[in-house]
């Protein structure tokens, strides 16, 4: 799994007042969370006007269903992050990706995670919640039921002696690449603004039942008015595999 780089925030508005049901503030013990007002629990509003569409989740919370960030919920590990198996309260199982500790400000982080919350389509990976305390980073996906298409091709990546899966029909190869081709559709074409993965490979595209596959492990790191808004793995470029030689 890749980080947010999946694997993704900016100003949060310093001069609106503390009781605005929109604004971030720190909650006990540091982690933003959410002014208990009237507003919708998913109600987070930066200075730029973008809505975080996904709650945060207290760090005491995560470590209840990561049991501390035990090596028995580890699902995987990559250059930038470890990747958890979690229940959130609402009975959705998450992959839970802790992002290695960062010195980047809560901000940037913020908008980041605004920008990813609203990039909603079937073959998208669904950002579930965040947390932000201190130099913390941990953002919640949905667990991808059969893993990655790697873990299919090749066997569990990162783990020693692991067996590919069955051999896919041509039906299933099919069905993964068209769907695969339908999110990517939508991050370049559709989504708003147009993102550019820069990362895709085996696995990050994660398979779900009747071989549905989603475009995974991205984060928003670096938008500009003048080109669209890049989704990595951790770094601009994600890691170094594939890119297009006009996105060099």
């Amino acid at each position: 799994m890749g980080c947010f780089s999946c694997c993704g925030a900016d100003d949060v508005g310093k001069k609106k007042k503390r009781d605005d049901p929109y604004v971030p503030v720190p909650a006990p013990g540091g982690n933003y969370g959410y002014n208990r007002g009237p507003a919708p629990t998913h109600a987070v509003r930066t200075s730029r006007s973008q809505l975080i569409e996904v709650p945060a989740i207290p760090l005491d919370e995560i470590k209840e269903i990561t049991k501390n960030f035990s090596s028995d919920a580890l699902i995987g590990e990559g250059s930038y992050a470890r990747v958890f198996l979690g229940v959130l309260k609402d009975g959705k199982k998450s992959a839970v990706k802790r992002l290695d500790s960062s010195k980047q400000p809560d901000q940037e982080f913020l908008v980041q995670v605004s920008a990813v919350s609203r990039l909603k389509h079937d073959n998208v990976i669904q950002l579930l919640g965040y947390c932000a305390l201190g130099s913390t980073r941990i953002l919640a996906y949905e667990y991808a039921t059969r893993g990655s298409l790697h873990d299919v091709l090749h066997g569990k990546k990162g783990v020693k002696g692991s067996q590919p899966g069955p051999v896919l029909s041509w039906m299933q190869r099919a069905r993964i690449a068209v769907s695969a081709a339908r999110g990517l559709e939508f991050l370049h074409e559709k989504a708003e603004p147009r993102v550019v993965h820069r990362d895709i490979k085996s696995s990050n595209i994660l398979l779900f039942d009747n071989d549905v596959a989603k475009i995974g492990d991205f984060d928003v790191s670096n938008q500009a008015p003048d080109m669209a808004a890049r989704l990595h793995s951790t770094r601009v470029l994600g890691t170094f595999g594939y890119h297009a030689p006009d996105m060099q």
